[in-house]
């Protein structure tokens, strides 16, 4: 929901860094194994108790994220390169969730309905991204990217903010992801809407 308003505010910044550290000959797809990692290691830390730990993975994961747009967007994009991007963007955010549960029991039965919602929002997403290269159609409004980003009322920007309060109130994981996850269901909702009123 946030995304594409934030992105005119960020964006600049990102892009100046990201030619940086183009400049020093590191590849958009370096920098996105290494959120990649980093992801993992904060949804490790998590599931051992260490959340302060996490948040900050977390944090550097999210960092990285927008960093390997803007170093692609200083050389060059390729399709490899935002085929990796959205491997490691559901890496992390299957990690987080799964880091939780394994942190107290009682937090299985919430990271599995979030975690459901996910594979629901990720595959309207792809599948909305899949129709509209299909049809040769473009949108600006997340920056260049390598395929269609369709909107929602979950997207990026509202996802960090879920686990940055998963972070900081452990104790209320569950709330935390039962509320996200309806959010998600009704962004596959608005997606599928979308779909039936544009190529219905």
């Amino acid at each position: 929901m946030f995304d594409a308003k934030l992105r005119p505010l960020i964006d600049p910044v990102l892009n100046r860094i990201g030619q940086g550290i183009a400049a020093l000959g590191i590849g958009a797809n370096g920098v996105t194994l290494a959120g990649m990692a980093i992801g993992t290691a904060a949804a490790m830390a998590i599931a051992t108790g260490h959340i302060g730990l996490g948040l900050v993975g977390i944090l550097l994961n999210r960092l990285l994220d927008g960093l390997d747009g803007a170093v692609a967007r200083a050389t060059r994009l390729t399709d490899f390169g935002g085929y990796l991007d959205i491997v490691a963007d559901f890496v992390f955010y299957v990690g987080v969730p799964l880091g939780f549960a394994f942190a107290a029991p009682a937090n299985a039965l919430p990271a599995a309905v979030l975690l459901a919602t996910f594979a629901l929002t990720g595959t309207s997403f792809l599948a909305f991204a899949t129709i509209a290269a299909k049809r040769g159609i473009e949108t600006s409004a997340h920056g260049r990217k390598s395929f269609f980003y369709n909107t929602g009322l979950a997207e990026g920007t509202e996802t960090i903010a879920a686990f940055v309060l998963m972070c900081l109130w452990p104790a209320q994981f569950a709330t935390i992801a039962f509320v996200y996850a309806g959010l998600c269901a009704i962004t596959v909702i608005q997606r599928t809407l979308n779909v039936w009123r544009e190529f219905g």
